[in-house]
């Protein structure tokens, strides 16, 4: 074919030569064999957008559709949704429940776990502490158990040194204490022929009343005449009392009053050399004296054991009691001596105890 005008309205170049022949198609139109293909479909004159005139491209065989994806059906539809477990009425489905789904049992797995790391985390801190308080605790009960050994210790020390300084007291007589405790239980005591001191000790008669002691020979003239009654005075105050029994040998009578009087107490032991004793009595009928002095020495006298004191004493302390710092009676006045002064003798109050059983 020459070159010139195209029926399909596109010029083409003329042939050339060793080119292969075109043809023509079924509608007037020329290919290349092998090498264009169809041609594109003819343009209308209307200006729109082309239409397809040509019915070999309607006739052309369709491309193969590509193979579906997995999970698609051959036809090319998708794949059914899972049924659910609920009817569409809304009632609950009736069959097996559906389990949950592996990731949320591994989240919750994950959780449990994480706590449980957290508990024995905090168990542990506290078994710490609790050791270490258990510690401290021990600690300071050894450092209270030591305080408290040191307290006794020092508690002791200073229960021994006030025993110390309370011996050492007692052993101070306070003269105008003691006369105050003593001076109640002390009488002026006479006779038709002699005047001396008594005094109220021991226990309270079984009978009532008051027992007094004195000497035997301030009593001795109203005894041997068969006389029993004597006279108590004090302080203006006369009280008739009996004599009920005598100790010759011991120079010792026991008076008996159905009047009640305050009672001294008799000491336990006999008192040392430099122990501070009172004398109180009735010297030359002057009731309410009181001399002071301490123990010079323990004698053996005819007249058997005797205390030795210095506290000054005069005719009528007879049977008047000597005391110590405790107000406790250590002993009787008895006798001084004559051509000296600061030398009196009494006797023992133990002795006075056996004597007649009332201390």
């Amino acid at each position: 074919m020459t070159a010139g005008y195209d029926p399909s309205g596109v010029s083409r170049p003329p042939e050339q030569p060793g080119e292969p022949p075109r043809h023509a198609a079924a509608d007037g139109s020329t290919s290349d064999t092998g090498r264009l293909g169809p041609l594109p479909p003819r343009m209308t004159s209307t200006g729109s957008f082309p239409t397809l005139s040509s019915p070999a491209v309607f006739n052309a065989p369709p491309a193969p559709p590509p193979p579906p994806p997995p999970g698609f059906a051959p036809t090319g539809s998708f794949p059914a949704a899972p049924t659910s477990p609920y009817a569409t009425s809304g009632q609950p489905f009736s069959g097996a429940p559906v389990p949950a789904a592996p990731a949320r049992r591994s989240r919750l797995g994950g959780v449990a776990l994480i706590i449980a790391i957290v508990l024995a985390i905090v168990a542990a801190t506290e078994g710490v502490f609790i050791y270490r308080l258990n510690g401290r605790i021990d600690d300071t009960n050894a450092a209270a158990q030591k305080a408290q050994d040191a307290n006794n210790a020092r508690l002791e020390g200073l229960e021994g040194r006030a025993k110390q300084l309370e011996k050492k007291a007692g052993e101070n007589l306070d003269a105008q204490e003691v006369a105050k405790g003593v001076l109640p239980s002390v009488f002026r005591v006479s006779t038709p022929q002699a005047l001396g001191t008594a005094f109220a000790l021991g226990k309270a008669p079984a009978g009532g009343g008051t027992d007094l002691i004195t000497n035997f020979h301030v009593v001795q003239e109203e005894w041997d005449s068969g006389g029993r009654d004597v006279s108590l005075e004090r302080q203006s105050l006369k009280f008739s009392a009996k004599i009920v029994k005598v100790d010759e040998g011991k120079d010792l009578a026991l008076l008996h009053s159905d009047e009640v009087f305050p009672r001294l107490t008799a000491g336990s032991t006999v008192p040392a050399v430099g122990t501070s004793v009172l004398a109180v009595g009735a010297p030359l009928g002057l009731e309410d004296s009181v001399t002071s002095g301490v123990i010079s020495a323990l004698r053996n006298t005819p007249d058997g054991e005797r205390l030795q004191f210095d506290a000054p004493i005069n005719p009528g302390n007879s049977g008047g009691p000597v005391v110590n710092a405790q107000k406790e009676v250590v002993g009787v006045a008895t006798a001084k001596a004559a051509e000296a002064e600061g030398i009196g003798l009494a006797i023992p109050i133990l002795i006075v105890c056996q004597a007649f059983g009332i201390c």
